[in-house]
């Protein structure tokens, strides 16, 4: 019996948000020292030019939404709000310290956790806090993830006035039972409401993030999922896969079964019928689970090759350092990477200590800094190549050797210095990927590490 190309290619494998993969760091080879000397060349390097990017991670949730695997803290108890910003910026601060001049903030994302739990002006004294020892840099962007649910006129309007013209709302789906299955009940005329203000107060980027393979979905719901985005019109979409990772400790992946989980074929129907609507409403795919309009940034980015992929996902901005703030961020100077303490009482430990509440990372070998750019290409344009000797390494041969099924199944094209991904290759990027990941190929994982593939 002929198995499809999903079935196929539907295995285990990262979603390459980095290079190493966090599962394969050496921590061994990683001190907080060595991370105080990275983050210093790569600012040495990049602020004055472009500057640098912060996520700031913002853990709380009212409650649980069972699709989700973030690190989170789930309260109802707002009085957490001053404690957590008073370590934020005490953590930016001892940052700050270490750096020989005012840093240029070319990107600010606010992460979750869901960071409009936060009120308006806890929000103001979070972001005029960071700028009290930084400055904003030439064409800054800034983002932030808000609830349709709890997102309110005030937070959009003072978040505008500080300078973020990007926002993204969680959808994920409309259909009823889908939403209880997820345990996030959320109307139409929720996401409606905040799209509606976000455009009239005058945000730029207006994106809503969808998720296909979850948990009772169907055809019909995906259809109605996208006609609504369709009329409400976002500037950009991420249309993700659900990830299925109910190991992981206290993502809440458990209030519904396995078997009520749409599998292979019938999956990935869902993803290209829903592609199929966008490119009639005028949405184009950028890299991997992305859309947008021809008017946003990402879109433009997109067709300039100016295309980046880091721990936010897709940027429209390309920075060398990316300094993580808060309770399980990851920060990225491209030469390594370092991630704080999950654990929010040892932040705020870390933290009246004065010490960077940072507890594990990776120092990036210069066989992990060509793979990474390698992989890079992969997800931001499709095809990559060595045709300069800092791009080739010893193991490529083996590579291509490895991607020659999938180059029979005309999901790529292999040439003399060059791969590129076919157009019905777009949905297999993290297979080709694999086949450079080289920690993956040298120690396959003996324990459930990553979601499928597609």
């Amino acid at each position: 019996m002929k198995i499809s190309l999903t079935q196929k290619y539907n295995v285990p494998g990262p979603r390459y948000t980095s290079y190493p993969t966090v599962p394969y760091w050496d921590e061994s080879n990683f001190t907080e020292q060595k991370w105080i000397e990275s983050f210093q060349k790569a600012f040495s390097e990049s602020n004055s030019e472009n500057g640098i990017s912060l996520y700031i991670h913002l853990p709380f949730c009212e409650s649980m939404c069972t699709f989700c695997g973030c690190n989170k803290r789930i309260t109802k108890n707002h009085s957490v709000e001053e404690t957590y910003i008073k370590a934020l910026l005490k953590e930016w601060s001892l940052y700050c310290k270490l750096l020989p001049e005012r840093p240029l903030i070319k990107e600010i994302h606010l992460g979750g956790g869901t960071p409009t739990f936060f009120s308006t002006n806890n929000l103001e004294h979070l972001i005029n806090g960071i700028f009290c020892f930084a400055n904003k840099a030439e064409h800054y962007e800034f983002s932030f993830e808000g609830h349709p649910n709890n997102t309110t006129y005030e937070q959009l309007k003072k978040l505008y006035e500080l300078g973020f013209r990007r926002v993204s709302f969680g959808v994920q789906d409309y259909a009823e039972k889908v939403q209880k299955a997820i345990h996030r009940i959320q109307p139409f005329h929720n996401v409606a409401k905040v799209t509606f203000w976000a455009k009239e107060i005058g945000y730029t980027s207006i994106g809503h993030d969808l998720i296909f393979g979850l948990p009772f979905q169907n055809i019909e719901n995906i259809v109605d999922t996208v006609e609504k985005t369709n009329s409400l019109k976002p500037d950009r979409l991420a249309f993700y896969s659900y990830a299925h990772v109910p190991w992981i400790k206290g993502n809440g992946q458990r209030g519904f079964n396995e078997e009520n989980l749409p599998k292979d074929a019938e999956k990935r129907k869902l993803y290209e019928i829903g592609k199929q609507l966008l490119s009639k409403n005028g949405y184009h795919e950028i890299g991997m689970d992305h859309f947008a309009l021809t008017s946003d940034s990402l879109y433009k980015a997109s067709q300039n090759n100016k295309l980046h992929r880091n721990f936010m996902g897709y940027s429209a901005s390309k920075t060398k350092l990316m300094i993580g703030l808060g309770v399980s961020s990851i920060s990225d100077s491209w030469y390594s990477f370092a991630q704080n303490t999950k654990n929010i009482e040892d932040y705020y430990q870390l933290l009246e200590w004065d010490k960077l509440p940072v507890v594990k990372g990776h120092i990036l070998t210069t066989e992990d800094l060509i793979i990474r750019k390698h992989i890079l290409n992969l997800t931001c344009e499709f095809e990559t190549s060595w045709n300069t000797e800092n791009l080739y390494f010893d193991e490529l041969p083996d590579v291509l050797l490895n991607l020659q099924e999938m180059e029979k199944d005309n999901l790529i094209c292999i040439e003399e210095t060059k791969i590129k991904i076919t157009e019905a290759g777009r949905p297999f990027v993290r297979n080709v990927c694999m086949a450079f990941d080289l920690h993956l190929k040298r120690k396959s994982p003996e324990t459930n590490l990553f979601s499928m593939t597609i």
